[in-house]
């Protein structure tokens, strides 16, 4: 009788009317965190001339962020499935759009990193919200598989549509209008999701710990500072004693954990390869690209001249490959391999990125737009399947741990490409060799560069805009090596970790 009530359970969930909707909700979400991202790339060249931060504190405004929503997507993942993945996704928004305001506002570089910082904080209540509400959304695997590939796609989207309409606006209005943008999206998310998401939440989540949530936002921060430092600056006292507290942190929490009778994380998950072995490349395919990417619309604005709406649409292929690779994704995993979509995805990203390591000031656009492409491709393939793999790999009840987990790789590596591949961008342009009476400023950065040019006779600033876009396209091709060289690595790890792993095929 037991067997039969929960069958009859299980098809009524699968059956669920207005889960489709109610996925439309959830990639708002997902559209509201991408275009955010992305717009400040390209809108990095006009902060930069308007508050003049040093090249330390613009790579501080490109990945503090990161730094914090990595700190704390485990601790909000886990807070979710404890009080309701709906309210947190809820409350996450409307906090995201009011701190948006804050961002478009910044008058200073302290201000700015502070903003991106709080913006940190209601982002990493939101995506593994969006997952976890998925996986208890979709039962039937083959209906989650798709649902997962619209929601990659909806990111991939939004990479797309965040340069496009941000140029549009840098060309039309000020910079802070990149992050004005968030607000209806925000509003329509909050609006309508309040009609059409279901709750959910762990029916015995246990007490948030709150010992663990502070070790893991330490032991985070605290190493990928220490490996920003080192990257940027060397070996000093400074970065080596953040990076002991970090590590001494995040082993105290894994330690605590271990012995919680209800953690905020349950490290048995990652007794199980597939999980394992999909977190791994979340992590390092980020670290690998994310570098790359935060300079790639400078180098197409800064240094061919785009306009921003233009360098905007230069990066469209990669979205478009990943929305299609996305939605194929799961039906090619069942197919041929999980191991085989996986690994030929990072190998596709890792191939792009090794031929721009040919890159000059003068690039043609085919090969430009033909490595994006492939990288969008890459990555609409691997994504989306790691993503299936590890909600699949867990009971629902930890939908939103497991998220968070994967989100955090996404986030970490992200913080961490940006801090050391930015570092060997940042380093290797530094030292180009400038005419007499150039401003400090122009070393800091190549916008620095462009402004003080702007301010000098024009046979000197066209010296000085020639020597320095050649040093800084001479860090990103270094840069594009060695992306290229850690997703190779990668796409072998994921063939031998990957290996036997399968997508569910039925309930």
């Amino acid at each position: 009788m037991t067997s039969t009530l929960q069958s009859a359970a299980t098809t009524e969930a699968v059956q669920r009317p207005g889960r489709w909707l109610a996925l439309s909700v959830l990639v708002l979400a997902v559209l509201l965190v991408a275009v955010d991202a992305t717009v400040l790339g390209l809108a990095t060249p006009y902060i930069s001339e308007d508050l003049r931060p040093t090249g330390t504190q613009l790579l501080w405004i490109g990945d503090v962020y990161s730094f914090v929503i990595a700190g704390l997507l485990v601790s909000m993942g886990s807070l979710g499935d404890r009080i309701g993945r709906k309210r947190i996704l809820l409350v996450g928004a409307t906090a995201f759009g009011a701190i948006s305001v804050l961002n478009a506002y910044a008058t200073t570089p302290e201000l700015m990193i502070l903003a991106r910082a709080l913006l940190g904080v209601a982002g990493a209540t939101l995506m593994p919200a969006t997952l976890a509400l998925i996986r208890n959304l979709f039962h039937d695997p083959r209906e989650r598989s798709l649902a997962v590939g619209i929601w990659g796609a909806t990111a991939s989207a939004g990479t797309a549509v965040g340069p496009i309409v941000g140029g549009f606006l840098l060309e039309h209005f000020w910079w802070g209008s990149v992050f004005l943008i968030n607000l209806p999206v925000m509003a329509v998310l909050v609006l309508v999701g309040i009609k059409l998401l279901p709750e959910s939440r762990n029916p015995n989540p246990g007490p948030w710990d709150l010992s663990s949530v502070v070790l893991s936002l330490v032991g985070v921060i605290a190493v990928v500072y220490a490996v920003k430092e080192f990257a940027a600056h060397g070996v000093t006292w400074e970065p080596l004693a953040a990076g002991a507290l970090g590590a001494t942190a995040l082993y105290a929490f894994v330690r605590r954990q271990l012995t919680l009778p209800a953690p905020l994380l349950d490290m048995r998950l990652f007794r199980n390869r597939g999980f394992s072995g999909a977190v791994l490349a979340d992590l390092l395919t980020i670290l690998g690209l994310s570098g790359l990417v935060f300079f790639l619309s400078q180098y197409l604005q800064l240094v061919q001249s785009r306009g921003p709406l233009e360098a905007g649409l230069a990066e469209l292929p990669a979205a478009v490959g990943a929305v299609a690779a996305g939605l194929l994704a799961g039906t090619l995993a069942r197919r041929y391999s999980v191991r085989a979509v996986v690994a030929g995805g990072l190998a596709a990203i890792g191939l792009a990125l090794a031929s721009l390591t040919l890159l000059d000031q003068s690039t043609g656009y085919p090969m430009l737009g033909t490595a994006l492409l492939m990288v969008g491709v890459g990555a609409g393939f691997s994504f989306t399947v790691t993503a299936d793999v590890i909600l699949s790999s867990v009971p629902k009840e930890q939908a939103g741990a497991a998220s968070a987990v994967s989100e955090t790789a996404y986030e970490l590596g992200a913080a961490l490409g940006i801090a050391v591949l930015g570092s060997i961008v940042t380093g290797v342009y530094r030292g180009f060799a400038a005419p007499a009476g150039t401003p400090a400023g122009a070393h800091e950065s190549l916008g620095g560069a462009v402004e003080a040019a702007s301010a000098m006779p024009s046979p000197t600033a066209q010296e000085l805009l020639s020597s320095a876009r050649e040093a800084f396209v001479d860090g990103l091709a270094i840069a594009a090596g060695a992306g290229a060289v850690v997703l190779l690595a990668t796409a072998v790890a994921a063939w031998f970790m990957l290996r036997n792993q399968r997508l569910e095929s039925r309930l």
